[in-house]
């Protein structure tokens, strides 16, 4: 049974950046360099940085589960004018099964509509065309591209996507 439980606890932020670590090194390292890869973890998937980010920038994260198991997590970050998808991710053996789309349906929109916001955003990188996909089939339309310095010499080169509420 499809589920959703969201991260609360420092054990279970423990638990989250580890399943980060490991679906972003299998996965991202088809567009992105492993060294970016350990970078980005590290800047934005570190328990200390998510901590931060639910205790002061408004995140909210939850693990996807399918039968008691993680197999993926999902953020959201509330904005003055949008719901910010900041993360999507599910493990490589159940990718492709329709989990991002009941995630989407089931609990992010509701989301988007309980905080009475009009529009969800994201990001993605111009590269990660199996993501594009999967947004485009939502009815995500993207809106502009973007250039982020994210540091220590690397950008994520992205593109921005709009769902309209």
């Amino acid at each position: 049974m499809f589920d959703w439980t969201k991260v609360e606890t420092d054990e279970q932020i423990k638990e989250l950046c580890a399943l980060a670590k490991e679906i972003w090194n299998e996965y991202s390292i088809c567009f992105i360099s492993q060294e970016q890869i350990d970078y980005m973890l590290e800047k934005f998937q570190s328990e200390q940085v998510v901590k931060g980010q639910i205790n002061f920038q408004r995140y909210q994260y939850f693990f996807l589960e399918e039968d008691g198991e993680n197999i993926g997590y999902f953020a959201v970050q509330r904005k003055s004018d949008s719901l910010f998808l900041s993360k999507i991710y599910i493990k490589k053996d159940y990718r492709g099964k329709g989990y991002a789309r009941k995630a989407f349906v089931n609990a992010i929109i509701p989301l988007a509509q309980e905080f009475e916001l009009p529009k969800i955003t994201l990001t993605v990188n111009k590269y990660n065309f199996a993501s594009i996909m999967v947004y485009e089939k939502l009815g995500f339309d993207r809106t502009c591209d973007v250039e982020t310095d994210i540091g220590n010499g690397y950008v994520m080169d992205d593109y921005i996507y709009e769902y309209t509420l």
